[in-house]
């Protein structure tokens, strides 16, 4: 062959190699066999080369179609995550957590609103109380989203709604409560108070809002009066603790008083007790004096006499000896004698002591006997 004479191309491919299958693939092969698959797919009879190439893109479009369908007709919702589903704009659904297969768009929408996030605001201003006070209150609300469908399609603004509702019922709550009240134990119950306010509130408007807690800071004067209020609370923290001394001084002295009285009760009816023992004894041993002065009177009177004597010198340093001789007494000057023994030390005066004082003993044992003797013979 020339050198001017074309190759011959037959049978070899664009880098001259024959089709033996040593070269790279034929495309034009390719694609006749990746259509003659699609047509026996969809049911088509196999075509020529040319209608095959201009079959390949439009089942290539279906297959996308197809695909992007199943994707947008499935959905994942989160565990604290609510699928709100939107048909033609249309409430229709609300999705729980898990698969879900809804229409693909635009015949239905799905919203996945989070109802498991705690979000939070602030609310902080210059409130009048009860008293006609100016006081700085600062609250903190944490809420989060109940209801899906009513936070979505029920208020406009949820978060905005939410802000004005918690101004609304702080000055409520703050205007109904005293100063003193909102600056020392009464932080804890108005929170309470305002957290039901708000949520009552909302729940009249359905936003769908749940409030999980009301916090509120300690409460503070405005700064131009907060010298005068420092002073009316250190007087109220005096007047505590006067009435603290006060009611530790009345437990004191009150068990003490109760028990004094109780000693005198007691005493009193102790000595009750006794004087009424004392006069049913007395009255008892008279009863039975009086039998025995019905038996013998004169002997009676003559022991009662005795037994008064006895009674009446048995206290006295004095001693008087009835002398059987006569009718008059012996008077023996005991204190005298005493005395003088002291004065002059002297031993002489005990020997006769002793001896008046046995004498007056034997005295009053004789006259026991007698009379003894006569009661027994009147008996």
């Amino acid at each position: 062959m020339g050198w001017n004479e074309p190759p011959d191309n037959k049978g070899k491919d664009p880098w001259g190699n024959k089709g033996d299958g040593d070269g790279p693939p034929d495309l034009d092969e390719i694609i006749r066999k990746m259509q003659k698959g699609l047509g026996g797919i969809f049911g088509n009879r196999p075509s020529k080369v040319g209608d095959n190439n201009s079959m390949f893109p439009f089942a290539v479009g279906i297959i996308l179609l197809l695909a992007w369908l199943a994707f947008d007709a499935t959905y994942l919702i989160d565990q604290q995550e609510r699928g709100v589903v939107l048909r033609f704009g249309e409430h229709v659904d609300t999705l729980e957590p898990g698969l879900s297969f809804r229409f693909p768009r635009p015949v239905e929408v799905v919203q996945k609103v989070n109802v498991g996030q705690v979000r939070s605001i602030t609310h902080k201003a210059l409130m009048l109380t009860q008293d006609e006070n100016i006081v700085d209150v600062e609250v903190a609300v944490q809420w989060r989203i109940g209801n899906a469908d009513e936070y979505l399609f029920n208020v406009y603004s949820p978060a905005s709604t939410l802000r004005q509702v918690t101004e609304s019922s702080v000055r409520e709550v703050i205007g109904k409560s005293k100063l003193d009240f909102v600056l020392t134990e009464g932080r804890s119950e108005i929170a309470e108070r305002i957290q039901s306010l708000i949520q009552d509130t909302l729940g009249d408007y359905k936003t769908g809002i749940y409030i999980s807690t009301a916090e509120m800071q300690p409460a503070k004067p405005p700064e131009e009066v907060k010298a005068a209020f420092d002073d009316a609370i250190k007087a109220r923290e005096d007047e505590q603790r006067q009435v603290n001394e006060a009611e530790a001084y009345r437990n004191d002295i009150l068990p003490k008083a109760r028990g004094g009285a109780a000693r005198l009760r007691e005493e009193s009816n102790g000595y009750k007790s006794r004087i009424i023992s004392k006069a049913e004894g007395e009255a008892s041993r008279f009863g039975q004096l009086l039998a025995e002065y019905q038996r013998a009177p004169e002997v009676t009177r003559e022991r009662l006499y005795l037994d008064a004597l006895e009674s009446v010198f048995s206290n006295t340093n004095k001693v008087l000896i009835d002398n059987d001789n006569g009718n008059s007494l012996m008077y023996l000057p005991i204190d005298k004698l005493i005395e003088k023994r002291q004065n002059n030390s002297s031993n002489n005066a005990i020997p006769n002591f002793n001896e008046s004082t046995n004498s007056s003993s034997t005295t009053m044992n004789d006259a026991r006997q007698r009379l003894d003797e006569r009661l027994r013979g009147v008996r």
